[in-house]
């Protein structure tokens, strides 16, 4: 009898053992941010997450940005798929149509008090079709000018934001300044995006003039490369790379966040990294041109994946991620879609780096500006352009050449 009870015991306990082990959970969310402050802030979110599912740790992996889609395409191809994690607008539709995107509708609709209908219709408009929802927008950010305000005092020169409240900011004088800038201080007059406007942010580069010169890239299925508006946007950019010398050019290293350059252009989420600046710095629109005013909006978006073994999990963790409350905490570094939470106070006074004045400049470009380009095919699109830009920031080169050269690659594509 005592054998009896004894295999019952540890029979109960193997099942107890058993079923704890079933409880614990660990979701894997793949990021491209290495920013401390971004990841305390993450994980304080996950953390909440276990006011409701105490078994359940969430892991963030951090994908370098210039690396990340296709790192994450070789592990969904390698059977190793996160549970989740962050997409950029340029791979929206290419992984959506792949179908390798779970419905997340159905756990943001059964979620208490979510509100799917707080978030912009605009900012949802590439993550959903007809009943489904692929992803939710957790950054729809604008690019904005970072200036260095010391640089601009010692070159004697109004600053942007002082520039724009009189209607002279364009492009005319963004690049008359960025001249005077580098002439005047011991460092470059512009940096694009986080140095890397060559290669891995060549559309950040090259969007927002050759919209704020009303051209586009590729519009109703046609190439716009080659078109006057754009034609004309990258030849100032090349005449400032190499006639001016007031862009950094290809081959050499300029940091705004060190000091080495006057100007740059990012979005708010890069304001973390000046809290120790050590000069004085703020932010301002983008430089109008003849096509008017042209924010333009770079967005991400928290997706779940159809191969993940805990989809059912992960999507309600996207649910608890993006409620009102969490938007509103990501809103100091990533600029919300809920309505809601972007008109008000909160998110204006969000950034305790960025003063509330300058952030309405964020708020105001999210509400009239355009996300950056998508398409279905837009990796084999990108692969197709690089050879022909590398060509481009060549000193001898022809720009009009080479942009139709751009065009003559991406039009059987699109």
């Amino acid at each position: 009898m005592k054998s009896v009870v004894k295999s019952i015991t540890l029979s109960a306990l193997a099942l107890g053992m058993m079923s704890s082990a079933l409880a614990a959970a660990e979701l894997r969310f793949t990021v491209w941010t290495g920013n401390q402050a971004h990841l305390t802030m993450l994980n304080e979110i996950a953390e909440s997450f276990k006011e409701t599912h105490p078994e359940v740790t969430v892991r963030f992996e951090t994908i370098p940005a210039g690396d990340y889609t296709q790192r994450l395409t070789f592990q969904l191809a390698g059977g190793n798929p996160p549970d989740a994690g962050w997409m950029m607008e340029d791979a929206a539709s290419t992984f959506a149509n792949a179908g390798v995107l779970e419905n997340l509708a159905p756990a943001l609709n059964a979620a208490e008090g979510y509100d799917l209908a707080d978030f912009s219709e605009p900012a949802m408009g590439l993550w959903r079709g007809d009943d489904e929802v692929w992803g939710v927008p957790f950054s729809t950010s604008p690019f904005v000018i970072f200036y260095n305000k010391d640089m601009f005092d010692a070159a004697g020169l109004d600053d942007p934001l002082a520039l724009a409240a009189r209607g002279e900011w364009d492009m005319d004088k963004f690049q008359e300044v960025a001249k005077e800038l580098t002439e005047a201080n011991d460092a470059w007059g512009f940096e694009f995006k986080d140095g890397q406007g060559y290669d891995s942010r060549i559309m950040h580069a090259l969007m927002p003039p050759i919209r704020a010169y009303g051209g586009d890239v590729w519009a109703n299925q046609e190439c716009g490369f080659d078109k006057p508006e754009a034609i004309a946007a990258v030849q100032q950019l090349h005449d400032m790379v190499f006639t001016d010398r007031s862009i950094v050019p290809p081959g050499e290293n300029g940091d705004f966040f060190s000091g080495n350059a006057a100007m740059t252009i990012n979005q708010i989420s890069r304001a973390s990294l000046m809290a120790d600046a050590g000069f004085e710095w703020g932010i301002a629109p983008l430089p109008t041109g003849p096509g008017g005013e042209a924010p333009v909006i770079g967005q991400a978006a928290i997706v779940v994946f159809a191969a993940g073994r805990q989809k059912e999990l992960a999507a309600e963790f996207v649910a608890h991620m993006t409620n009102e409350a969490n938007v509103a905490k990501m809103a100091q570094f990533f600029p919300p879609a809920r309505n809601s939470v972007l008109s008000s106070e909160a998110f204006t006074t969000s950034n305790n780096l960025i003063p509330a004045e300058q952030m309405e400049v964020v708020g105001e470009a999210i509400a009239t500006g355009n996300v950056l380009p998508s398409h279905e095919r837009s990796p084999q699109i990108l692969a197709a352009m690089r050879p022909r830009v590398d060509a481009l920031w060549r000193a001898e080169a022809n720009v009009e050449d080479s942009l139709k050269a751009v065009c003559a690659a991406i039009q059987p594509l699109l």
